[in-house]
């Protein structure tokens, strides 16, 4: 593995200084004759997010054509043709392309950082992002990503170059009378902060989950084994973040999968709680039934008194004996089938108590186990820093005196800088 690159540059219809114009990118972008001598056997280019090379051109072309500005006494006009309305994104993967056409594994590795990379750029730019695309015929694997700011007022494409707006920021904030090198000082520190802030949040999105080192080891002045170490230290921090992401989605799974067994209980539990409300409902009509054939019986036999004669007095208590049987039988059979039912519910709640429990308990432990994840992950990246600044802090003497007493140590090494830009 190697070190992250990623460059951003911005662009007007005019040619700069280096006849570089929007109509120059796209034609070099979609490997057009004219603008592809550097590359030995072009190749069209592969859409891997957006729309076309094509495409990008006419909705910029368009959007640009016009687009205005207002001006002094409420008129407005047209852009001019040397703002800057299209801003460009290059990233490259530290791997040849004959590397990862020979070996299925790179391949995959390279295609995963691609999907991060794309992934940060959305989540900066937006619906501004109109494509990605990944040249196949140049030495390394990389990918150029287009921001067309169609709905930005005048299309001002230098919003998306921190650098650029913070040292405008820090000119502004300039007070009256203030020493103009002292200012000017100023917002260039503050154009390398933002520079080094926008690199860094690369670094943290998609080239530490992918094995990447921040800085590569010329730039440091470091010598073959300290790079080593750090690329061995940037694979370990990769497994770091990789296991931490695991950790995470298991339990994420855990938890669905925890919700969705609850969900099917509740569901089963709220039907048997229905058939058994149904139950209920059937033996309280029995015990009506059964109460008005009592009532009936105790009719038949108020009115066997009012019978005249033996004959009529014994027939009436025949009768009277016959339906109170019959409210008894009634009682007796729907009797075991309340009691079935009343202990049939009161198993269901029990049930029911003791899954939400079983829930409650798992997604706490899913929780503790995302933090504990998270922290780990946190805690690695702060250690990293840490070490890296207090490693930087010593002189050159010191370092090379910890690189012998440890050789084995997995440091990564960062020189005191005096400037940088990014």
């Amino acid at each position: 593995m190697g070190y992250q690159f990623i460059h951003l540059e911005t662009y007007s219809r005019k040619a700069d200084a280096k006849g570089r114009s929007t109509s120059f990118i796209f034609a070099e972008a979609s490997r057009k004759p004219e603008a592809s001598i550097h590359v030995g056997n072009p190749l069209p280019p592969v859409v891997v997010y957006g729309v076309g090379v094509g495409a990008v051109q006419e909705m910029h072309d368009s959007a640009a054509a016009t687009a205005t500005i207002n001006v002094k006494g409420g008129h407005t006009r047209k852009v001019a043709k040397d703002k800057k309305t299209l801003h460009t994104v290059v990233a490259s993967y530290p791997a040849t392309m004959a590397d990862i056409r020979a070996d299925p594994a790179k391949r995959a590795e390279a295609e995963e950082w691609e999907k991060r990379t794309i992934g940060w750029l959305r989540s900066r730019y937006d619906d501004d992002l109109k494509s990605v695309i990944r040249h196949e015929d140049e030495e390394y694997f990389h990918i150029h990503a287009y921001v067309v700011p169609v709905d930005e007022p005048g299309m001002s494409a230098l919003k998306y170059h921190p650098g650029t707006m913070a040292k405008r920021a820090a000119m502004d904030s300039g007070k009256e009378g203030e020493d103009k090198k002292a200012l000017s000082k100023k917002a260039d520190a503050a154009y390398k902060k933002a520079m080094r802030e926008w690199q860094d949040s690369y670094y943290e999105a998609v080239a530490v989950p992918s094995g990447l080192t921040r800085l590569g080891p010329q730039r440091r002045r470091l010598t073959r084994d300290e790079w080593q170490r750090e690329k061995v230290q940037a694979k370990a921090l990769q497994t770091v973040v990789d296991r931490a992401k695991k950790v995470k989605e298991s339990g994420g799974q855990f938890i669905t999968q925890t919700k969705s067994e609850a969900e099917a209980i509740r569901t089963a539990a709220a039907q048997d709680k229905e058939t058994a409300d149904k139950a209920k409902a059937a033996a309280t009509a029995a015990r009506e039934q059964a109460e008005k054939a009592r009532e009936e019986a105790q009719e038949a036999q108020d009115r066997a008194t009012r019978y005249s004669g033996i004959t009529g007095r014994l027939r009436a208590m025949w009768d009277s004996l016959g339906e109170s049987k019959l409210a008894t039988k009634i009682k007796q059979e729907f009797a075991a089938e309340i009691a079935r039912l009343q202990a049939f519910a009161k198993t269901i709640q029990e049930r029911l108590r003791a899954e939400e429990k079983r829930r409650q308990e798992a997604e706490h432990v899913a929780r503790e186990a995302t933090r504990d994840a998270e922290r780990a992950r946190d805690a690695a990246l702060k250690m990293q820093i840490e070490r890296d600044r207090a490693y930087a802090l010593l002189p050159p003497e010191r370092q090379q005196e910890l690189a012998a007493a440890w050789p084995t140590m997995s440091m990564t090494l960062r020189p005191r800088q005096k400037k940088e830009g990014k």
